[in-house]
């Protein structure tokens, strides 16, 4: 049948316009599939601290959106949640015999099939670093795919709330969210999470009908700089999120915290 494809591009930096093929989208026959890459290493070579994780969850939303609406442009999509971040390219027409094999030709030739980069010097720092590990011990116990990404806080306070919850689960008669937050680079987060946990909770109970216990995963104190000032901000914020009501424990809890889950969702 006859197609058209487009490839999503991530674009770190608008000036420079670098780029790395991310995805690729096939429409035809009254469809629309969507595949992304599962190898985030080419886009780690070009930018070290992208959130793969909030690229990951993003063929999630285009899948979704392509079942619901596909009279929705695909630039719409992406402009929604990233801006000039993700793009999408011009279509091209293509023949297939199914839009399933062709997006997973097309990802082979077009994303996958690339050339080989040396990943440039640096190491990730900050949320992206507790962003990975979290992710990385939730694939070791096997329940990543199990569990929802960039969980909108709007769905439970009010519109236009931008916080967005890196991941949860429900175990019976309880939501777990989880949410890294960087006490060495992104102290305002701890502040964000201590006022709107409240509604989050009068949210969940309302919607999902079941309690809420929200976990701020921090960097262990050893890892941030000793210096007075920045162990003293460390300590505050920390003491800011507990006596809201969050859970606060460290990158070193993860493996527990999976398995946990493991356990919870009887993978």
């Amino acid at each position: 049948m006859e197609c058209r494809f487009s490839l999503v591009r991530y674009v770190p930096d608008a000036v420079k316009n670098e780029f790395v093929n991310i995805g690729v989208v096939v429409e035809g026959g009254g469809a629309r599939a969507v595949r992304f890459t599962r190898d985030w290493s080419r886009v780690r070579c070009l930018h070290p601290d992208a959130d793969t994780a909030l690229l990951e969850s993003l063929e999630e939303e285009m899948r979704t959106a392509a079942g619901n609406d596909l009279e929705k442009p695909l630039w719409e999509m992406l402009d929604e949640s990233f801006s000039s971040s993700v793009q999408i390219s011009e279509s091209k027409a293509c023949l297939a015999e199914s839009l399933a094999a062709e997006v997973e030709e097309l990802l082979q030739l077009h994303v996958e099939a690339a050339p080989q980069l040396v990943p440039r010097r640096g190491v990730a720092r900050g949320r992206t670093a507790l962003v990975r590990k979290m992710r990385g011990e939730f694939e070791r116990a096997g329940v990543w795919p199990l569990l929802r990404k960039r969980i909108s806080a709007a769905a439970y306070t009010r519109a236009g709330d931008p916080l967005q919850i890196d991941c949860g689960y429900r175990p019976s008669g309880m939501v777990r969210m989880f949410h890294a937050v960087s006490l060495e680079s992104d102290t305002d987060v701890a502040k964000v999470l201590a006022y709107t946990l409240p509604q989050l909770i009068e949210g969940v109970t309302r919607v999902e009908k079941a309690t809420l216990e929200l976990t701020a995963i921090v960097e262990p104190r050893r890892e941030i700089a000793e210096d007075e000032e920045t162990l003293a901000r460390y300590g505050f914020n920390v003491g800011v999120m507990e006596r809201a009501g969050l859970r606060v424990l460290t990158s070193n809890d993860l493996e527990r915290v999976a398995q946990t889950a493991r356990e919870e969702l009887r993978v």
